[in-house]
Order: C-alpha cells, then sequence, then structure tokens
C-alpha cells in the first residue's frame, strides 16, 4: 500500500525558511510523478507544486521563485525547499503520489507568523 509521510514543518517569521521531506514506500517512486498539496483549516486542498517523473517541477503561482521542489529516487523522498515564507503559507502540507489525493498520509504544519 502506498505510504507517505511529510515532516520538516514548523513555526518560523515572515521571510524565513523549512525544508520538507516526504518518505515514500509501497510503490515504485522513481516511476511517479510526486507532488506537495497545503490544507488551510477549514478549507480544501491547494496544489503547491509537482515533480515529474524525470523530475521536471511545477508550481502554482503562488509559490513560484520561493519554494523549489527535488527528488532522491535513491532514497525515495520528495523535498521541498520553502523560501520567503509568507503569512499566507500557513497550512498543512502533504505529499501525494502523483496528484491522487486519497494517497496523503501524514501531514507537516508549517506556520508564518510573527
Amino acid at each position: 500500500a502506498v505510504q507517505l509521510a511529510a515532516s520538516g514543518g514548523g513555526e518560523v517569521q515572515p521571510g524565513g525558511s523549512l525544508r520538507l521531506t516526504c518518505a515514500a514506500s509501497g510503490f515504485t517512486f522513481r516511476r511517479s510523478t510526486m507532488s506537495w498539496f497545503r490544507q488551510v483549516s477549514g478549507a480544501g486542498l491547494a496544489w503547491v507544486s509537482s515533480s515529474g517523473v524525470d523530475g521536471t517541477p511545477s508550481y502554482a503561482n503562488s509559490v513560484k521563485g520561493r519554494f523549489t521542489i527535488s527528488r532522491n529516487n535513491a532514497r525515495n523522498e520528495l523535498y521541498l525547499e520553502m523560501t520567503s515564507l509568507k503569512i499566507e503559507d500557513t497550512a498543512m502540507y502533504f505529499c501525494v503520489k502523483d496528484t491522487d489525493l486519497s494517497t496523503r498520509g501524514q501531514g507537516t504544519q508549517v506556520t508564518v507568523s510573527s
């Protein structure tokens, strides 16, 4: 079964940085597009970024230029480097296989606050 667990969240001030990690198991990671989504309390899940099988990244306009997605296929890990964080980046972050939201597992909370 697909298992995904995100970690690395925390509380930072505006302008700060965080690096999220997603540990994946139960499927062939290197053959899967992987994505990050986020959810603000009380709202739906919003797409943040995806990494194609070949590592090609794509980003939501709201994070473009500030976030960087990457992957390590040997370690079955997906990363999200977040810089210049804004208060509106506050959310629970999840990693997802392809864009199948049913695969999301443990999320990690990111709180940007002054």
